[in-house]
């Protein structure tokens, strides 16, 4: 059992009764969560980019897109003062979208951060979120924002029309030898990148999933580096009488973050768990103090999930799974259809290993 004073705190409070070798069953206070010492490091960096997130997600859901103008300029292509009224209106909005971009660019740096302050040793990831429940909070904060972002952005064509109108008319003035002053705010370098950005269905969640693959393979990396080193030093002491394995375990790089693949994606389920058991049981349902934090709770679940599947190697809806993949389902269900569908289809269609010959029946059913 917790130690009074950390129960006294509210934040991560364990779940007595419940099988805790298989799932580990948190409460986590998603409301309260402050920054111990050891954390405020990560958490400072961590919150200069969410202060900025709803800033973020307020002009992407007023973004009305420049689609009348961009229509009468396509209609009437010899009305030069209709092309520079179009030209007007869509470059302002074209400077929003880079914005977007390259926010996506500052929260994969700020998902770093948090995935090597939550797995890294000598603790494990289920002790990580007991001991730094700020921290889980800002990873929750940023998965609910990722979930946000791509739902207003899925639901909003213009985004797509304005874009590629302006990749249009850049290239025709181009090949009529002209430059527009636009072109200095987003040049065909950054307009290819912003291009492959929203090309996505889900841009944010893309990004995500591609830095924690890369995050894993790095860390990987490095573990099995060092594994390799420490072979060769077992070896080398074996031909060598009176050298020690010692020396090489004070190497400093030696000692550096060995991360395998499980410490990441343990994290994530463990978060998967946490969120689904606060879901389903009224008595953790009824600490919640904002009606929102609701619809937070499932959002995170979701995105855990999605990231899990795309790192682990057989996903989320293997047998294998970590992650109770029906149960999570099931509670998703559970709530209205308006607050859910969208989330349930994040689960359709942004996951990579739902049609895998390894997904059951049952799940494949519960998610038509």
């Amino acid at each position: 059992m917790l130690p009074a004073d950390l129960l006294a705190m509210g934040n991560l409070i364990k779940v007595l009764g419940k099988d805790l070798e298989n799932c580990p069953h948190f409460f986590l206070d998603f409301e309260n969560a402050q920054p111990t010492e050891a954390e405020t490091a990560v958490w400072n960096q961590v919150n200069a980019v969410l202060e900025e997130a709803q800033t973020i997600l307020a002009e992407l859901q007023s973004y009305t897109g420049a689609g009348q103008e961009i229509r009468e300029a396509i209609q009437n292509p010899s009305d030069l003062q209709l092309q520079e009224k179009a030209w007007n209106a869509v470059c302002p909005l074209v400077a929003k979208l880079k914005r977007f971009y390259e926010f996506s660019l500052r929260l994969e740096n700020a998902l770093r951060s948090l995935l090597e302050a939550l797995t890294s040793p000598p603790y494990a990831p289920t002790q990580h979120l007991e001991r730094e429940q700020a921290l889980a909070k800002q990873f929750a904060e940023i998965l609910h924002f990722t979930l946000s972002f791509d739902e207003l952005k899925m639901t909003n064509p213009a985004i797509q029309n304005d874009f590629s109108y302006y990749r249009r008319t850049i290239s025709r003035n181009r090949i009529n030898n002209l430059q527009l002053d636009a072109e200095s705010e987003v040049n065909n370098e950054m307009a290819n990148r912003m291009s492959l950005f929203y090309a996505e269905a889900t841009p944010m969640l893309k990004t995500l999933s591609n830095a924690t693959t890369k995050f894993v393979s790095e860390v990987s990396d490095v573990f099995k580096e060092q594994k390799q080193r420490m072979v060769l030093a077992l070896s080398f002491e074996r031909k060598n009488v009176g050298v020690t394995v010692q020396l090489c375990l004070n190497d400093a790089s030696f000692q550096n973050k060995t991360l395998p693949i499980e410490d990441t994606t343990d994290c994530l389920s463990t978060m998967a768990c946490v969120c689904r058991v606060m879901l389903e049981t009224p008595e953790y349902r009824s600490r919640f103090t904002n009606t929102e934090t609701l619809l937070f709770c499932m959002r995170v679940m979701v995105g855990v999930i999605i990231l899990y599947d795309h790192v682990h190697p057989v996903g989320a809806f293997a047998k294998t799974s970590k992650i109770d993949m029906k149960g999570c389902i099931k509670v998703l269900k559970d709530q209205p259809s308006n607050s859910t569908e969208g989330l349930l289809n994040a689960l359709r269609y942004t996951t990579r290993h739902l049609n895998d010959d390894t997904t059951s029946k049952q799940i494949r059913a519960l998610l038509q």
